[in-house]
């Protein structure tokens, strides 16, 4: 087993031409996948079966290897395979179809309550930036996805029970509640809207009266986050993500937050059929540090 790797090695540094550093990474990964097979007393090559692989990954997953070094141990011993299906030495590669485990996705890092509190503390009254506000405001308000903010309407908001209806993935409808700062901000740039000439009912339009494009939005956030002097980037996924954390850690009701998100896996053809929205904005009312709504 040892002289088909070296082979295999010799392959990769001459044919290939792999950097040292590469080749180091490959030897690394298949000598470890070779002291597995050898502890269960396999001692040839072609004793593999995709069974004995799953085994290598679970063994190797069990000492410890965290998923992006299993994906290349995987990848590493798939290649190798290859190279010996190629060489005449397997009839077929056992490791073909079998997945590496799938890696967790990471979450951007929110940002706390004093860094929102700074973020939305401009009191600039130039058109612009009032309608910059009011955007930031009611997508930390309500947790709003980027998509879902860009689509609002003037018919979206219900300033009377501080609610808004938005479309999410998969076209499925969700109504939201917002709080008063949101409330004020959004009122605020309603009373300058026209100035930008609106060429239709979108709640957010750009400098041309157009709706405003996802891009924009998430331009005009990277540059209100540098003028308010935070020192991390800002972008609408954060601040949905900061709103989903700030609601978690002031509630102790899970599926709630998960409803507001809209998250898919909790969603149902029926809007809020494990939760009803009166126990949404109760949840809500408790719990997000700028949206208290006076009763």
């Amino acid at each position: 087993m040892q002289t088909s790797l070296q082979k295999y090695y010799d392959f990769l540094r001459i044919e290939r031409q792999l950097s040292p550093h590469t080749l180091n990474n490959y030897q690394r990964q298949l000598s470890a996948v070779l002291q597995i097979l050898q502890q269960q007393d396999i001692q040839r090559w072609q004793q593999l079966t995709p069974s004995v692989v799953r085994f290598v990954l679970a063994t190797s997953k069990k000492s410890g290897l965290h998923e992006k070094s299993l994906a290349l141990r995987l990848s590493a011993l798939r290649q190798f395979l290859n190279y010996l299906v190629v060489q005449g030495e397997l009839k077929v590669n056992p490791a073909t179809g079998i997945s590496a485990p799938k890696q967790g996705k990471h979450l951007p890092k929110n940002m706390d309550g004093e860094q929102i509190q700074k973020l939305l503390d401009n009191k600039s009254q130039e058109p612009i930036d009032i309608r910059d506000r009011a955007m930031l405001e009611l997508m930390y308000s309500s947790g709003l996805r980027l998509a879902e903010l860009q689509g609002l309407n003037l018919n979206s908001l219900n300033f009377r029970t501080r609610e808004v209806r938005v479309l999410g993935k998969g076209n499925k409808e969700r109504i939201l509640p917002f709080g008063r700062h949101a409330s004020a901000a959004v009122q605020a740039w309603l009373k300058v809207r026209l100035l930008f000439n609106p060429k239709d009912d979108a709640l957010f339009v750009s400098s041309l009266g157009n709706r405003i494009s996802p891009r924009s939005i998430q331009k005009r956030m990277e540059t209100w986050g540098v003028r308010q002097g935070l020192n991390a980037h800002l972008n609408p996924h954060k601040l949905r993500h900061s709103f989903a954390t700030h609601m978690l850690e002031s509630s102790s009701d899970l599926r709630a937050v998960q409803e507001l998100l809209g998250h898919s896996n909790l969603s149902t053809t029926q809007i809020y059929t494990h939760l009803n929205f009166q126990h949404l904005a109760e949840v809500y009312d408790q719990a997000h540090p700028r949206a208290k709504r006076s009763k």
